[in-house]
């Protein structure tokens, strides 16, 4: 059987919305739990399938992991393995990062290749790099990444020709236990960064992120475990701002950090929305069509993410005027357009650009989740759009939202799970 999402379109919403935590900021420190001699505790921690997907991997090491609601406990005295088998790589995109945190706990790793939604390519050559220069021998052949600790330098400095978050974290994770100095320049500066550096620091790491984008790591012998909790999540705030900014409303989301996100805003006022921000809770109100979101270019952090680039092209999907998106991040990134579309948007894309002109209305059809973030678009566009909207294939959906239906319709959503 499967699960769909079914929404009926044009309520209003109002109320309540308490935020979940991190998917991109759990992921990297649960397979930093891998590193640490101890018992780490980590709070806030979204039920979703990628993080289904992580804890399976850290069980398949040897790790001992209990979920009591949103607080997970990982036991990693007793790790004995350094590979992850294909089947496991593949239920997570991210899966990759636990190369760097294997590789620095055991000083060795083997994995494949990485699964997860299509997006775009995401090439590792940055991750394998930066490891080489750390003194790692990489070995890539028939799908599969061999890596083995031959050395380590006294100073390693790694210059990322891109802030590539994924190489960011990888590099680090290598690079806190064992000996000699690493320092990444042009690192990413995502909060989700600083998240997994606080969780390190807490068990003893020496990690500092300077204000040049620059990271320096001092290793260290030994960390133990720690208590941490992960910080809100900056992109199902801002699905959740695009959903009120398209179908109208007033909520008020609790349990997030504006700071993280910021820079955002100005194009949720600009499209006619009232924000209130308090930095720990967040209150949109919003009457009428939006107005046309004008130019929107997604760009390293502290820019425009590219992970709200889908959810805001559905709000301008139905504003008053014209706009211009381009997708700067991944050439894959336009998957749910053709899905917009189907629903009366219309939209015309032109290589990384795409031009959205604002319709009167959506209309609810069925629709394909192509991925993660096109999924919650899908989801914005449904509240939206007349008529009911019935979202397919949310197994993407579930990746990153947790339990989506229940929230929206928490603060006045028709919108329900069902089983077909």
């Amino acid at each position: 059987m499967e699960e769909t999402i079914v929404i009926k379109g044009g309520n209003r919403l109002e109320g309540e919305i308490e935020l979940q935590g991190s998917k991109n900021s759990s992921l990297p420190i649960l397979a930093a739990t891998v590193l640490v001699d101890g018992i780490s505790v980590i709070e806030n921690c979204p039920e979703l399938t990628d993080v289904s997907a992580a804890v399976k991997i850290l069980e398949h090491l040897g790790c001992k992991v209990f979920r009591q609601g949103t607080t997970l406990t990982v036991d990693s005295r007793f790790i004995d393995g350094c590979s992850i088998p294909d089947s496991l790589m593949r239920e997570m995109r991210s899966s990759i990062v636990f190369l760097g945190s294997i590789l620095g706990r055991t000083g060795q790793a083997r994995l494949s290749s990485p699964g997860g939604c299509e997006i775009g390519l995401r090439p590792i050559d940055l991750h394998i790099s930066s490891l080489r220069l750390m003194g790692v021998s990489v070995d890539i052949s028939r799908g599969h990444i061999s890596c083995t600790r031959k050395s380590y330098n006294s100073d390693t400095v790694i210059s990322l020709s891109f802030p590539s978050v994924g190489a960011t974290e990888n590099i680090i994770l290598a690079s806190v236990l064992g000996e000699g100095r690493t320092v990444i320049h042009n690192a990413a500066r995502e909060p989700e960064i600083r998240d997994l550096a606080d969780f390190l620091c807490k068990c003893g790491c020496k990690v500092e992120l300077t204000a040049q984008d620059t990271v320096i790591i001092e290793a260290v012998q030994k960390i133990h475990g720690t208590r941490h909790r992960v910080i809100p999540d900056r992109i199902v705030a801002l699905t959740y701002l695009s959903c009120v900014g398209a179908a109208g409303g007033d909520v008020l989301i609790k349990n997030t950090d504006t700071d993280d996100y910021r820079t955002v805003l100005p194009f949720f006022e600009g499209a006619g929305c009232e924000i209130t921000d308090k930095k720990e809770s967040i209150r949109i109100k919003m009457n009428g069509r939006p107005k046309a979101l004008r130019d929107i270019r997604t760009m390293p952090y502290p820019g425009f993410p590219t992970d709200a680039q889908a959810p805001l092209m559905a709000l301008s999907c139905v504003a008053r005027g014209s706009g211009v998106i381009v997708e700067n991040i991944f050439e894959g990134r336009f998957k749910h357009v053709g899905e917009l579309v189907r629903m009366g948007a219309k939209i015309r894309l032109e290589g990384r650009i795409a031009l959205v002109e604002g319709v009167d209305s959506l209309y609810g059809t069925r629709v394909e989740c192509p991925d993660l973030r096109g999924g919650g678009a899908l989801v914005v566009a449904g509240l939206a759009a007349k008529g009911i909207t019935e979202v397919c294939n949310i197994s993407h959906i579930d990746r990153g939202y947790e339990k989506i239906e229940e929230c929206l319709r928490g603060v006045g959503a028709d919108i329900v799970r069902v089983n077909k």
